[in-house]
């Protein structure tokens, strides 16, 4: 069946109530009730639920063959717990284990391993990459994997379509009950956002951390009320890879030219006035956008009432700068974001449901003005793929990108017309993340195109200076400087099902032929 997409989706995928997607608001006013996990009463005194081992922890849960297991992505690279907790498992002989984590990274190529010896067969994430990623995507895992955008994983397991048995939450501080931080220790990552959905719905929450401070840690990211024990290690991650190259400043001419278009593009649209709200993405050329801002919010004597999404040192100066009313935070790519949670007054840790979800009541993506966003690739529809590399390998995360350019009120792509020798804009993209109903504007470095549903915006830009071009015609210029793209070799096997933030199928990945 072909969904809103044109993508063909396997009927054989659509079972127990999964639908196609059919467009960014088809479940919009669905009522549903949360699930509630199950929870042991404690009514006693208790001094402490501190114990001695990670082991001791998986056999205090009653850990089973077949469980669920969670993990949050705070310290990115450099995060220690997803690969002592699965060690842990594997050596105490479980198997048929799903890993639900909100991501992953290099850092957990270990899990590769259990993949191909049958360990681990269900992965349920929003982003792949690594050996992990070349693992699915060459059919070694026995099920397809589930990625999800940041929002969608929440609704998912609101639901109950994700049902965690035993959530391990990497922290920076806890005391003897389990009062949680991202804050403070020698593994400081800021927030814990991501881990709040896991530790409310999980059956178990362990805590795991390398610094065990007073009782009671407040004030916490997670809540002594949601945790069955705290495990005391040496350590749980590496601050200092919290940052990635992606996450830096970028001093490329191209990627500064086409920050300077976005900024620009902002400037001619009509949200651009006192207060309007703001996020940007990782990419260079997002981060840059920052830069171009500035003299634009000083020169119009405005400032933005509210920055939000993963934040690093641009955003904070904006708000040190006073050209920004507060930050509120899910995620910190770099050291200085870690440091302004703690210190700023208004900067504000937000759970990942508040920031992103489809299924509550109003996330703070629903009352964003602007996205600036990165991509793969785009196509002349505007699809966007950021899960799937040019050989057709799982090697990417939708994170935000589809909850934040469904709920802006204008959605910036930027990206450069080619990579390498790729052309980033196609007739096709490999996998659709992000729908093209969501994206609004295109920024390359080659010129600006405006998706024809945006007439407004296209008037708007019109009486600019801006190298306005249709999407066709950027694809065309692309493909005159790189050639046609060869056609990749998937097999019919789906390895990998990407879901829209509803739940809908929004694009499958098929298992890629090994490179002769």
């Amino acid at each position: 069946m072909k969904n809103a997409v044109n993508r063909e989706i396997p009927d054989e995928l659509l079972v127990d109530g999964r639908e196609v997607f059919q467009g960014s608001n088809y479940k919009d006013n669905t009522r549903y009730t949360k699930v509630a996990p199950s929870v042991k009463m404690r009514t006693a005194h208790i001094d402490s639920k501190v114990l001695p081992t990670i082991r001791d922890a998986i056999k205090a849960v009653g850990f089973k063959d077949g469980m669920t297991v969670s993990f949050h992505h705070h310290f990115r690279n450099g995060d220690y717990v997803v690969n002592m907790v699965m060690k842990e498992i594997v050596e105490m002989g479980f198997k048929d284990i799903t890993i639900a984590c909100s991501s992953l990274s290099s850092s957990h190529d270990l899990i590769a391993d259990y993949i191909e010896d049958g360990t681990v067969i269900g992965l349920q994430t929003s982003g792949i990459r690594g050996k992990v990623g070349e693992a699915v995507s060459h059919g070694k895992l026995k099920t397809p994997a589930i990625l999800r955008s940041h929002g969608g994983r929440v609704r998912a397991i609101e639901q109950g379509e994700v049902h965690i048995d035993v959530a391990f939450i990497g922290a920076p501080t806890a005391d003897c009950l389990g009062n949680s931080s991202g804050k403070g220790g020698k593994s400081d990552c800021g927030v814990l956002a991501y881990a709040d959905a896991d530790a409310r719905y999980a059956d178990n929450v362990v805590i795991i951390t390398d610094t065990l401070v007073d009782y009671p840690n407040m004030p916490a990211s997670i809540s002594q009320t949601d945790v069955d024990y705290v495990v005391v290690v040496d350590e749980i991650g590496n601050p200092k890879k919290i940052a990635s190259e992606a996450a830096r400043f970028s001093k490329d001419p191209r990627d500064l030219l086409m920050a300077e278009h976005c900024a620009k593009v902002m400037e001619a649209t009509p949200y651009f006035k006192d207060g309007f709200s703001f996020q940007t993405g990782a990419g260079g050329p997002s981060l840059a956008v920052n830069r171009f801002l500035e003299p634009l919010l000083i020169k119009y004597g405005i400032k933005m009432s509210w920055i939000c999404g993963g934040i690093s040192a641009p955003s904070v100066d904006l708000l040190n700068k006073g050209l920004a009313e507060c930050i509120v935070d899910t995620q910190d790519f770099d050291t200085v974001a870690v440091d302004s949670v703690h210190n700023n007054p208004k900067h504000f840790e937000i759970s990942t449901s508040e920031y992103a979800s489809p299924s509550n009541r109003s996330a703070f993506v629903n009352k964003l003005d602007y996205v600036i966003l990165a991509a793969l690739e785009i196509d002349t529809d505007f699809n966007v793929n950021v899960i799937t590399g040019s050989d057709g390998v799982l090697r990417g995360a939708p994170g935000g990108h589809p909850d934040t350019a469904a709920g802006a009120k204008c959605c910036i792509v930027v990206t450069p017309l080619i990579r390498g020798r790729m052309a980033t804009v196609c007739e096709n993209v490999v996998t659709v993340t992000t729908p093209g109903e969501c994206v609004d504007v295109l920024v390359t470095d080659y010129g600006i195109a405006v998706n024809p549903k945006r007439q407004d915006l296209l008037e708007a830009l019109q009486k600019t200076k801006l190298p306005l071009k249709t999407v066709e015609e950027l694809k065309d210029i692309a493909y005159s400087i790189v050639g046609t793209p060869d056609p990749l070799p998937f097999k019919e096997r789906v390895v990998a099902i990407m879901e829209a933030r509803d739940g809908t199928v929004l694009d499958v990945v098929r298992e890629i032929d090994a490179i002769k």
